[in-house]
């Protein structure tokens, strides 16, 4: 069975940090594109960030920029989410997600491309 799960999450101050973990059971994630996406209480989910296959291409929304970085660890079938400077406005559900690569280097930040899904993990940001 496919399975992705996060873990990672929690409360956190503004201005800390927090890294999520995007693990998979039943395939191997290097064969898949990784995103990262989040839904705030009464907002639809929105793309955050995102990783190609290989780890060779990465992408993130505007909002996060030069605070998050995803990355990828294949030999331990992990993607990361390295959250820094977290503000109240990034707290959400975090979801991680996995497409089936289209070319070389995919990677796309558009929801309804990615065909796996986890349950979430709950960040909270506040003081």
């Amino acid at each position: 069975q496919l399975q992705l799960v996060e873990s990672g999450g929690g409360l956190v101050q503004p201005g800390g940090s927090l890294r999520l973990s995007c693990a998979a059971s039943g395939f191997t994630l290097d064969l898949y594109a990784i995103g990262w996406f989040r839904q705030a209480p009464g907002k639809e989910r929105e793309g955050v960030s995102c990783i190609s296959s290989s780890g060779g291409s990465t992408n993130y929304a505007d909002s996060v920029k030069g605070r998050f970085s995803i990355s990828r660890d294949n030999a331990k079938n992990t993607v990361y989410l390295q959250m820094n400077s977290l503000k109240a406005e990034d707290t959400a559900v975090y979801y991680c997600a996995a497409a089936v690569p289209y070319y070389s280097d995919y990677e796309s930040l558009t929801e309804h491309e990615y065909e796996y899904w986890g349950q979430g993990t709950q960040v909270t940001v506040s003081s």
